[in-house]
């Protein structure tokens, strides 16, 4: 329940810091939707955070969208992120729900090094992974970016649905099973429908780290054939080491920016239910 600030002094604060953490989110957005409208004259001649001048260069979207080939690179991240989400979301909550409702010795230590895996860096393992992944051939290749990606997101996703899973009643599953439902059953069809609060949750904030994350796609990938988006627009930087074209860089960095904010505008308010279902739970 909200909760007024009576005291209109406090509510003007309040409301003066909500205004300068909006702006100090957008404007980053806005600075490089007006820059990927420019042209490199406005860059070098002109106020950085200067208004670009007409006519607008919509012309740089389409320009990267076809001489860098950004469908093919734009098609492999989608192919990526949605593979490794859901993936990620299957192993995350059936591992999940195992250790919630059932007991077995070394459960908790189970759990314990799980959890325990959130606080070691990822880049530490870049190298053995490197080599493992070799060695299974599922370098530059979509699917071995799927599963270097779910199993990273393996540990957080079973830290938020243990939660959602040790809280459901005990009796549905009982009621489930007495109506002749198998475990599995029993997991697909009940339990996992009720915790989709915080599967809508984890799904989201995997999204957004796969999506934006270069340095595995790096160490991964050297075929361009295989690109995901972060991964080219590093490449296109690199390869303009005399003139860098600011505003087609610019208009790279949208075509990663704007699928994630539509995204999460979707999904906002199934995240912050998420959110508070899996603290109050």
């Amino acid at each position: 329940m909200r909760t007024a600030i009576r005291n209109p002094v406090l509510r003007a604060v309040f409301y003066a810091i909500l205004a300068l953490w909006s702006v100090s989110v957008l404007y980053p957005l806005l600075w490089t939707l007006l820059d990927a409208l420019k042209d490199n004259e406005q860059f070098f001649f002109h106020l950085p955070w200067a208004l670009p001048e007409t006519p607008l260069l919509w012309s740089n979207f389409s320009y990267v969208w076809n001489k860098y080939n950004f469908d093919r690179y734009f098609l492999n991240s989608l192919i990526v992120t949605g593979g490794s989400t859901l993936l990620g979301l299957l192993l995350s909550a059936s591992t999940a729900y195992v250790l919630a409702r059932y007991k077995f010795k070394g459960s908790g230590a189970l759990y314990l090094i799980y959890i325990s895996s959130m606080m070691v860096p990822f880049i530490l393992a870049l190298i053995p992974l490197f080599f493992l992944m070799n060695s299974f051939h599922l370098v530059n290749t979509e699917i071995g970016l799927i599963f270097v990606y779910a199993s990273s997101v393996l540990a957080f996703g079973i830290f938020v649905l243990v939660g959602f899973f040790r809280s459901l009643p005990k009796e549905l599953e009982e009621a489930s099973i007495i109506d002749g439902a198998s475990y599995y059953g029993t997991f697909f069809r009940v339990m996992l429908p009720l915790s989709q609060p915080g599967l809508v949750t984890v799904a989201i904030v995997n999204v957004l780290n796969i999506w934006n994350e270069y340095i595995v796609g790096t160490i991964l990938l050297n075929d361009p054939k295989h690109y995901t988006l972060p991964v080219e627009i590093g490449v296109m930087q690199a390869e303009m080491q005399y003139r860098t074209e600011w505003g087609p860089l610019f208009a790279a960095l949208m075509f990663t920016i704007v699928p994630v904010l539509v995204v999460y505008i979707a999904f906002q308010r199934k995240i912050a239910s998420g959110i508070t279902a899996g603290a109050i739970k």
